[in-house]
């Protein structure tokens, strides 16, 4: 069996994987959604478009799920008070992601402009608003949520919706919509032929651009603009979960300390960077199909950019620091930990394999002729 801390640090890094998984896998289906008015130029542009996402996006769904499943049962106090915080914030998310499936569904269904544009708009927010909240979300998480635990541990979030659309959040909000527009453009060239794969081509050099100076000034901002939080007391990593049990100070710097401790962590940010240029490159030269492994790799490294530098904090308190969660005092039981462990080592190898298998089955371009020839069997 494996120590307390251990099982910590194991969880944390297995919902990093997830969040990861869900920014790469659903985050081409955004980012196709959210490039229709730019690459699709007719209706049957459009359908093509949508068609290349139609038959995987809810596999790809299933690992914002298993992110909100992780955080549920291995972090109840994160999952209490981001969902208590962010309440608002999620529940645009969802009706958003609603709008996607009613879309494809319905899109097609007349033949009228009018009806097939106002589809397109509700799939293109159904696109933008859950990249641009969830970039928000990471934003705030940075600067610190105002929350705080009374002593019987019951949590009292004292902020509004509106207090999370502050100006660093929405910068974070703007580098995660680029991102997920770089990576959906590059799955487009990779998913489709002739003018609608030549759009998005054309897209990848201007999203990789607009990520990396955004994601810079994100950096800038960090490091000398915004405060971040350090444990001051002993760290017991094996101890109770107890937020109220130590004591933590903000200062300025204090989100760069992971780097300059271990300058290895170095690599996470540099993926990031290294990711989008290839990709770039790649695009150039028509590898359309690494392009898509690297623009997956620049994806992580923002991400993974987010959790090394707060690590070990989860989801700090801007009005009480004490009270901030972290990797050490956040988590749920030993027992439990362990049994979920298990669980995943059996259940995610299953998602991967069948995950592969549905990519594999579904390889190859969408067509505009497949879809004049066959329009039954499309979106």
């Amino acid at each position: 069996m494996l120590d307390y801390e251990t099982l910590r640090l194991l969880w944390w890094a297995l919902l990093g994987v997830l969040l990861i998984g869900f920014a790469v896998m659903d985050g081409f289906d955004l980012g196709v959604a959210a490039l229709l008015p730019v690459v699709g130029r007719s209706d049957m542009d459009r359908r093509v478009m949508i068609n290349t996402v139609g038959p995987v996006w809810e596999g790809n769904q299933v690992w914002l799920i298993l992110g909100g499943g992780a955080v549920f049962a291995a972090w109840p106090a994160l999952y209490a008070t981001a969902f208590s915080g962010f309440y608002i914030a999620m529940f645009l998310v969802l009706c958003a992601l609603i709008l996607r499936p009613v879309g494809f569904k319905f899109r097609s269904k007349l033949e009228g402009a009018v009806w097939r544009r106002a589809w397109d708009t509700a799939l293109i927010i159904g696109g933008v608003v859950p990249a641009v909240v969830f970039g928000v979300a990471f934003g705030n998480v940075l600067q610190g949520v105002p929350f705080h635990f009374d002593a019987d541990l019951r949590v009292t979030y004292t902020g509004g919706f509106f207090g999370l659309l502050n100006p660093f959040a929405l910068l974070c909000g703007l580098v995660s919509l680029a991102m997920i527009i770089m990576h959906g453009a590059v799955y487009l060239a990779v998913k489709t032929d002739g003018q609608v794969a030549a759009r998005a081509r054309g897209v990848v050099p201007w999203a990789v651009l607009a990520m990396l100076v955004l994601f810079s000034l994100a950096g800038a901002w960090i490091a000398l603009g915004i405060d971040g939080y350090a444990v001051t007391s002993a760290v017991v990593a094996d101890g109770p979960s107890n937020p109220l049990m130590k004591t933590v100070e903000r200062a300025p710097g204090t989100w760069l300390e992971n780097y300059r401790r271990l300058p290895l962590s170095l690599i996470v940010p540099a993926l990031g960077y290294v990711g989008a240029l290839a990709t770039w490159g790649l695009i150039r030269a028509e590898r359309v199909g690494l392009a898509f492994i690297t623009s997956s790799l620049a994806v992580a490294g923002v991400v993974g950019t987010a959790g090394v530098s707060a690590f070990p904090f989860l989801l700090p308190s801007s009005s009480d620091p004490a009270s901030s969660l972290t990797v050490w005092d956040a988590s749920s039981s030993h027992t439990t930990l362990q049994i979920m462990l298990v669980a995943t080592l059996v259940f995610m190898p299953l998602i991967l394999a069948y995950t592969a298998w549905v990519f594999r089955v579904l390889r190859g371009p969408v067509r505009a002729q497949d879809i004049t020839n066959d329009g039954g069997a499309f979106y």
